[in-house]
């Protein structure tokens, strides 16, 4: 991999922790540029949040390119052509249909190599027709990648972001309720990774020699059962929370009650246990002896 162009799309919080890292490691390598699509509403916004992450950004030497994800795929594999490896820190938040049409303009333009959004679980595990429908246009984005040879695939499962596991919205650990709920059962597992550590993971991905193609590389910070996790939030609080467990019919039926809530979907996949959780043993960074922040200290460093 020498003198590659990288561009990431979105600078969000996991965008701009994959950047961090990229301009880090890219110092190594002569000729390595790193660009990110921004919309230009983006680019020039006086919001002074934006502004620091701009100059944050200029600092590392990172390039801005001008262009909005709403546009077509043909649009977009305008703006992708030249590029060396595309690295997408999307998200979720555009709703269906985004990654799929990123793929087709990456595949369009040519790029040698695509790290497309798939920072999260096993989709291949859980399979088409889950409680998040999300989840099947993941599973279209490898079909259509597997179906073709002309560009490079690194597929980086994290599990799940690991403050979202504390996010009241998500339920899971209540703070206000002084309450831990388990997901299906207090023997479910689920796999978690920060953001910090997901952006070092995937620009040492990027960058490992010898090159990692066409595959699914597994990250964890962490991956515990919801029984640990309450005892860790008692040890972490110095108090006794309640436990509650939320069986998978209990949370159907919830979800049943209001199909469109997205957190309902995520808490039903998650309680089924299915490709949400794997032996951290058998992760990149346990392999390459990289450190990852575990639950423990995440709830230390931040429920104090």
């Amino acid at each position: 991999m020498k003198n590659p162009s990288i561009l990431v799309l979105g600078a969000g919080e996991l965008g701009m922790a994959v950047l961090r890292n990229l301009a880090k490691h890219a110092a190594r390598f002569s000729g390595t540029t790193i660009t990110v699509l921004l919309r230009p509403a983006s680019i020039h916004s006086p919001n002074p949040d934006k502004q620091q992450d701009l100059a944050e950004l200029s600092s590392l030497g990172i390039n801005f390119l001008p262009g909005d994800l709403a546009d077509s795929a043909t649009e977009l594999s305008a703006l992708f052509k030249g590029f060396h490896t595309i690295i997408g820190c999307t998200g979720f938040v555009t709703g269906s249909g985004l990654q799929l049409k990123l793929a087709r303009a990456v595949l369009a333009a040519g790029v040698p190599r695509y790290f497309p959004w798939q920072f999260g679980v096993d989709y291949d595990l859980i399979g088409k027709g889950s409680a998040q429908d999300l989840f099947d246009e993941q599973l279209d984005v490898r079909a259509l990648l597997r179906a073709q040879d002309r560009t490079e695939w690194v597929i980086v499962s994290t599990g799940m972001f690991t403050s979202f596991l504390f996010e009241p919205s998500f339920g899971v650990v209540d703070l206000a309720q002084n309450t831990v709920h388990a997901l299906g059962s207090w023997n479910t597992a689920v796999t978690v990774t920060t953001p910090e550590d997901i952006g070092n993971l995937t620009a040492e991905i990027c960058f490992a020699e010898p090159r990692i193609a066409n595959s699914i590389v597994y990250t964890a910070g962490d991956t515990i059962t919801y029984e640990q996790l309450a005892d860790i939030t008692d040890s972490v609080l110095g108090r006794k929370v309640q436990r509650v467990a939320w069986s998978v019919p209990e949370l159907k039926d919830e979800l049943a009650k209001d199909p469109n809530n997205a957190i309902k979907k995520y808490r039903v996949v998650f309680a089924e246990g299915k490709g949400v959780s794997w032996d951290i043993n058998g992760t990149f960074n346990a392999q390459r002896g990289i450190q990852t922040l575990g639950i423990a200290q995440w709830a230390q460093e931040n429920l104090i």
